[in-house]
């Protein structure tokens, strides 16, 4: 097995067969996209350190979701545009093993930051006199902490049963980055038990999660249409609606992307739903989460005006 495994020692990312003309528009529009990921998560992480209104529990949250969308586009990103210029230029072993794990631990810590920031708008709508008590920052803490370490070895775990396997050709993924599906398809070995870990891991950290939710914001839209004034209405919900917006994206492609069987997801479809999943979805958290956010907002007219009159 090990001197199989040898035998490969870089892989070819195919990315998109399209014409060369069109490779290098798609890399203008990309690194223009890549530019707004970074620049709109990075002024939400400023926001959130120079704004002392922002030093809550759900935007210490949010800071992190933030962290993960910049780590999201920096892990991918870059190899794609480097080949949409060089097509066929090779990506070590090594680097490709390093970007399936980091991208998972990425996907991992994310679904998990999800459904720590529904409970902390639960406890902040349904129980708002205990907030304090129940979100303390012990806590805020230590659900990061634990986030960001489930998905760390949740990903190992991966790599760890991906490495035991033999590479021995062909080398060319047909992918824009070494996802775990592709790489698996280049494997001369059984894969079942690989197929089965990570078909159990999607039910612990897709399905689990967003039934947990879905129930949050069952109760949190109970204690809504409980609340006599249409503007504490308008107020609670607005806390609410730039998560669930940002649920519905990362679930519902997560979902289709892991969940559906292979047999009715053409390759170039599959491309599509990743594209979306590693590069818009990261470009899109902080326009949704700026644009439907009034403290956000504030927060940013707030500096602007400090740095216009200083």
């Amino acid at each position: 097995m090990n001197q199989n495994q040898t035998t490969i020692t870089e892989f070819i990312l195919l990315g998109f067969d399209l014409d060369q003309r069109i490779l290098k528009f798609l890399f203008g529009l990309f690194s223009l996209f890549y530019t707004i990921t970074l620049l709109g998560n990075g002024v939400i992480l400023g926001l959130i350190s120079l704004d002392s209104r922002l030093h809550t529990p759900m935007y210490f949250f949010l800071s992190h979701l933030a962290i993960v969308d910049i780590a999201y586009a920096c892990n991918t990103v870059p190899q794609m545009l480097v080949n949409l210029l060089e097509p066929t230029k090779p990506i070590s072993f090594a680097g490709c093993i390093t970007q399936t794990f980091f991208f998972l631990t990425f996907a991992h810590t994310e679904c998990l930051l999800l459904v720590v920031m529904s409970y902390d708008r639960f406890v902040a709508i349904c129980h708002p006199l205990r907030y304090t008590v129940i979100v303390s920052w012990r806590v805020c803490t230590s659900l990061v902490t634990a986030s960001w370490a489930c998905g760390a070895l949740l990903s190992l775990v991966h790599i760890i049963l991906l490495l035991r396997l033999p590479f021995c050709g062909p080398h060319e993924i047909n992918h824009f980055f070494c996802e775990i599906l592709s790489v698996l398809r280049l494997v001369c070995a059984d894969t079942t038990l690989n197929e089965l870990v990570i078909f159990v891991a999607c039910v612990f950290l897709l399905v689990g999660p967003l039934n947990l939710v879905l129930i949050s914001y069952t109760r949190i839209l109970m204690s809504i249409l409980r609340i006599q004034s249409g503007e504490g209405r308008r107020k609670a919900f607005s806390t609410c609606s730039s998560h669930l917006c940002v649920v519905g994206l990362f679930f519902g492609n997560a979902i289709v992307v892991y969940m559906t069987p292979k047999s009715h997801q053409p390759e170039k479809q599959q491309k599509i739903l990743f594209l979306f999943y590693s590069f818009f979805k990261p470009m899109l958290n902080p326009l949704i989460y700026s644009l439907r956010n009034a403290e956000v907002k504030g927060a940013l007219r707030r500096v602007l005006k400090r740095e216009s009159h200083s």
